[in-house]
């Protein structure tokens, strides 16, 4: 069905953007038009932040966190819990697909990733999965970094106050008690640490598509995105 109604899919979609604009779940759903596999890179740099925090490690020692990155074994499978999760996020061999979103993870996350020995050994994992093509691969520097040559770049963009108040509503239906404020602010750092590091910034590619979504919903922004593939 979806070679009938898109002749010439791009084989790889690189879909960029800050934390909470959307990625994850727009990416989801238009791997699941296309039949494709979709890949939160986002997830592997979250592993990381996770197993050192388990481990004790200090996430501002920049060669222990890198060596940690280069032996985690990080393993996405597909959900085998009714919980809300998306898919099994295995570290090591245990189940930390809720650990990894905890707002420990959140506030460490960015600084973990700015190492350039931990960049290289996800980036690697990430070609290598991205190989064989029929993939979305979602973060913040799969256009401009990991798949230069990606067929279509998406870069979603939106205000902090939006992204913040989408962040609330998903803490709120998960039943985590959080202020809305300390969520900004977190964004906001976020958003520092990962524009303003050295080893791939969060930037637009030169040749995405920028979609601000502040006044658009999911489904729109998908509509969006697909229309563009039809009309390749």
């Amino acid at each position: 069905m979806c070679e009938q109604k898109y002749q010439n899919p791009p084989k790889t979609i690189a879909i960029d953007g800050p934390a909470a604009s959307g990625k994850s779940t727009i990416g989801n759903l238009i791997a699941n038009k296309l039949g494709y596999i979709s890949l939160d890179t986002g997830i592997m740099y979250r592993a990381v932040a996770c197993k050192a925090l388990l481990e004790g490690v200090d996430v501002f020692e920049g060669e222990a966190v890198s060596d940690l990155a280069e032996r985690i074994d990080i393993d996405i499978r597909p959900s085998t819990a009714d919980d809300g999760r998306q898919f099994d996020v295995i570290i090591d061999g245990e189940d930390r697909s809720w650990d990894i979103r905890s707002a420990e993870v959140n506030q460490v996350v960015s600084e973990v990733s700015v190492y350039p020995r931990v960049r290289a050994a996800m980036t690697k994992l990430q070609r290598e999965i991205a190989r064989h093509g029929k993939i979305v691969m979602i973060g913040r520097d799969i256009g401009t970094v990991v798949l230069p040559l990606a067929e279509m770049k998406i870069y979603l963009e939106a205000s902090v106050e939006v992204r913040a108040q989408r962040r609330y509503i998903e803490e709120l239906a998960r039943g985590k008690k959080i202020c809305l404020d300390d969520i900004a602010e977190s964004l906001r750092h976020r958003d520092e640490i990962d524009s303003g590091r050295a080893v791939a910034p969060l930037r637009p590619a030169e040749d995405a598509v920028v979609i601000n979504t502040d006044d658009m919903t999911v489904f729109e922004v998908v509509e969006f995105i697909m229309e563009l593939i039809s009309k390749r």
